[in-house]
């Protein structure tokens, strides 16, 4: 990790409005959505690690992501099962599963049962703007060696 995101992990919500995106502050801190298909991660095919935008915790690895045609990334589990947390959710008059990070409590997406059954069955869908995405050939300068072994 970056000294960035170890400034990030100890931020304010009225510094992480500084920090952060209009976009990621909303999704992150406000439990918002952005639109499908027009977010950075959706159609990304690059080998790597995506960490949360506000902690930098390791949250999931290109490994494990795949193309839902859901406009969002897709993932099939995350890094570990103990990165994450869930929530009921039942906004918008839907009954769903609200996936947060741990480390950063940032909304995240949600998980549904409709992912590759091969790999588990659920479909990690994931905001973008909840992520960045650290490129293989970046993982050991960012500090996420530990987890090169992962990627396929």
């Amino acid at each position: 990790m970056d000294k960035d995101d170890e400034k990030i992990k100890k931020s304010t919500k009225e510094e992480l409005k500084k920090i952060l995106t209009k976009v990621q502050y909303e999704v992150t801190q406000e439990n918002r959505t952005e639109p499908p298909f027009e977010n950075e991660y959706w159609n990304n095919k690059e080998k790597g690690i995506y960490v949360d935008v506000v902690s930098g915790s390791p949250l999931f690895v290109s490994s494990d992501k795949f193309d839902s045609g859901c406009g969002w990334p897709s993932f099939t589990k995350p890094i570990d099962k103990n990165v994450v947390k869930f929530k009921r959710d039942s906004s918008f008059g839907m009954e769903r599963t609200e996936v947060r990070s741990k480390d950063g409590d940032s909304h995240l997406g949600h998980v549904f049962n409709d992912g590759p059954i091969e790999n588990g069955g659920l479909r990690y869908c994931i905001n973008s703007a909840s992520l960045k995405f650290i490129p293989l050939s970046e993982m050991e300068k960012e500090g996420y060696k530990e987890f090169i072994n992962l990627i396929d």
